[in-house]
């Protein structure tokens, strides 16, 4: 019976040899690669527990690449240096065996190891420290990744890039303090910057104050000069006015005059006759209280008729006329003279 246990015993030790040769874990983002005898088998197997024949085959873990640790020098002959500069890539399953078998299972240090190293060293050589640190900095990445990519998509198709990512290179204390202090200054040049487009902003803003305030000066004025012409306006026509009815009734006035005057003439022309005239004569006679007789006068009453000529009756109206007329001129010219005051 011991006999039988320490054979149970051995096969058991051996078999759990054998199944602990046999497993294997992928870790998730891997791909396996099994090798046997030496010759690359075909199927690939990816992330989980697999079994293989112990000590006949043998597998290679192909995982994703990061690359540490690269000093490289810029074109001013600084030595800069790249803590990490990493490369995520995909390798698709269906060209995992090309690849290998192509390049081995450190397809990695040939595609992409010695490639990231060239290209980042021809970018460092033909940019300054300057560029490289901080102004062409955020393009390096994506420089590298496009280089890769490039010549992968000829080389090893079925093998994509997905990111490169660089950290900051680390340059010489005496450099990076000057970088320091550089960007210090220009730090305080932008406050300065941005200060003064403050004062401007405000003067500006001053600026169209004014330039308003003075617009609704303009404006308020304007508005006052319009209403004082509106009124200025108002007072003319209501002047017109006002004169013109001054003057209706001036006219009217002499108009009337003149009608009293006219028939008043005509009255007089009626009423002046040869009779009345000689009875108004012999009136004013009378009434002087004193009579002075020349030499050569026959006698206190006269003829009337032996002085005058004989007036024909045409003669007559236009000795009336006239005097119509004197009168009519007379009365037109106390108007006008009144119709000037007036105005």
């Amino acid at each position: 019976m011991a006999h039988v246990g320490a054979v149970v015993a051995a096969v058991t030790g051996v078999m759990a040899i054998l199944l602990h040769s046999s497993i294997h874990k992928i870790e998730e983002g891997h791909l396996a690669v099994y090798y046997r005898g030496g010759a690359l088998l075909t199927t690939p197997n990816g992330p989980g527990f697999h079994i293989m024949l112990p000590f006949i085959t043998t597998y290679r873990s192909v995982q994703y690449l990061f690359i540490s640790y690269f000093s490289l020098s810029n074109s001013g002959g600084v030595m800069i240096y790249f803590d990490r500069i990493e490369v995520v890539n995909i390798l698709a399953p269906s060209a995992v065996v090309d690849i290998v078998r192509n390049y081995t299972a450190d397809y990695d240090k040939t595609l992409i190891f010695n490639k990231i190293h060239h290209e980042l060293n021809q970018f460092c050589s033909i940019h300054t420290l300057q560029e490289v640190y901080i102004e062409l900095f955020d393009i390096i990445d994506e420089n590298l990744k496009l280089a890769l990519q490039k010549d992968l998509n000829v080389m090893a198709p079925g093998l994509t890039v997905q990111a490169v990512r660089v950290t900051k290179p680390k340059i010489p204390e005496a450099i990076r303090r000057n970088f320091e202090l550089m960007e210090a200054e220009k730090t305080r040049l932008l406050i300065t910057a941005q200060t003064q487009k403050v004062v401007e902003k405000e003067a500006e803003t001053e600026r169209k104050k004014a330039i308003i305030e003075a617009q609704k000066v303009a404006q308020v004025a304007e508005i006052q000069f319009k209403q004082k012409v509106m009124e200025k306006e108002t007072e003319k026509k209501i002047s017109e006015i006002e004169d013109a009815a001054f003057l209706a009734r001036q006219k009217a006035r002499a108009d009337a005059e003149y009608y009293t005057a006219e028939k008043m003439a005509e009255a007089n022309r009626m009423k002046l006759t040869p009779e009345y005239l000689e009875l108004i004569k012999f009136q004013s006679i009378a009434a002087n209280s004193k009579i002075y007789f020349g030499n050569n006068i026959p006698d206190m009453f006269v003829d009337s008729g032996a002085f005058q000529v004989k007036k024909t009756p045409k003669q007559e109206d236009s000795t009336f006329t006239d005097v119509q007329e004197s009168l009519r001129k007379t009365k037109k010219k106390e108007v006008m003279d009144a119709t000037a005051d007036a105005f």
